[in-house]
């Protein structure tokens, strides 16, 4: 019988799946029943290879009992050593990671049976990709929306026309060299650390193909406590240096009138009338149908921001 060659690109020896290891960074700050229930649903995964988790406190003492080392898992504790906020501790964590895949859960968020495993399996039918997302639970004043990625709408066009909020960093799953060499670390410069895991998704499908799990695998928790909840200012500054930092947007109507619309509902809920007039002028001459222009003009003539915002949450949606 002729020698058969294993060395052909799909070759599992030469592939980043043959060691499934996994390092779970969570960021939290003073938050520590929330912290405590993202543990948890790490620790239940039925998982064969082995998972750590690194615990990033920002801005806040670090419970040092939380650490242990054992055969069930690794947990390291740590401080942020990198910028303060979220983008910096994920940074931290990340750097701290030892094993070959990284995963994100921000600390009030939940992972469910079977997250990793749906991840693992989504990989394996699309050996190109190095990255994966799940589907999720939006939760919102005790209701569960479910959101589920479209594997057929994962590519940079796609993220550049739609955030797709059902793609949520508590889902990520990346290879450590994506994570680090290919595609880089979080962005710390964007104002306020909002939209940095937007900027991560993008910089990711321009690099590779994401494989999804089409299934709702984390529970995201939305509530007042959240670290972007009503940060109308921020939002407004953050979104200005994402359409800086990627001119693509120029060359896509629907999503550049998507981020120019979100701008003029923050410029509306900050009382800046007119500049929530004329961005939402800019934003119909790009999409007459962009839905945020007449939630822009209805808080511009004094409908409150903050109710326009719980009524989307009740969809499991936002602004």
């Amino acid at each position: 019988m002729a020698d058969i060659s294993l060395d052909t690109p799909n070759d599992l020896q030469d592939s980043p799946l043959t060691d499934k290891s996994v390092s779970v960074v969570i960021a939290t700050r003073d938050r520590p029943e929330l912290l405590r229930r993202a543990i948890k649903g790490v620790l239940d995964q039925e998982h064969s290879d082995h998972v750590e988790i690194v615990l990033v406190f920002d801005r806040c003492e670090p419970d040092t009992e939380l650490a242990r080392d054992d055969d069930e898992c690794r947990i390291v504790v740590t401080t942020n050593s990198h910028s303060p906020g979220l983008a910096g501790a994920r940074n931290s964590g990340v750097k701290l990671a030892s094993n070959n895949w990284i995963a994100l859960c921000d600390d009030d968020d939940e992972w469910l049976p079977g997250k990793l495993a749906a991840q693992f399996e989504a990989l394996v039918a699309m050996p190109e990709a190095r990255a994966a997302c799940t589907g999720v639970f939006i939760h919102y004043e005790g209701d569960d929306t479910p959101r589920i990625p479209d594997p057929k709408k994962m590519t940079f066009e796609d993220f550049l026309n739609d955030r797709m909020t059902e793609v949520h960093p508590s889902s990520w799953l990346v290879h450590r060299q994506t994570f680090i060499d290919d595609v880089g670390l979080v962005d710390e410069s964007i104002p306020g650390g909002y939209a940095e895991d937007y900027d991560f998704i993008l910089r990711t499908v321009r690099f590779c193909p994401l494989a999804v799990a089409e299934q709702p695998l984390v529970r995201i928790w939305w509530h007042g406590a959240s670290f972007f909840f009503e940060r109308w200012k921020t939002i407004d500054e953050a979104l200005t240096y994402i359409l800086a930092k990627y001119p693509e947007f120029q060359d896509q109507p629907k999503g550049l009138a998507r981020i120019k619309g979100q701008q003029a509902v923050a410029k509306a809920a900050m009382k800046d009338r007119k500049g929530a007039l004329s961005t939402a002028w800019e934003t119909l001459k790009l999409s007459k149908t962009e839905k945020r222009v007449p939630v822009a003009l209805i808080i511009a003539a004094g409908f409150p921001a903050n109710l326009a915002l719980k009524l989307a949450h009740k969809l499991g949606r936002g602004i």
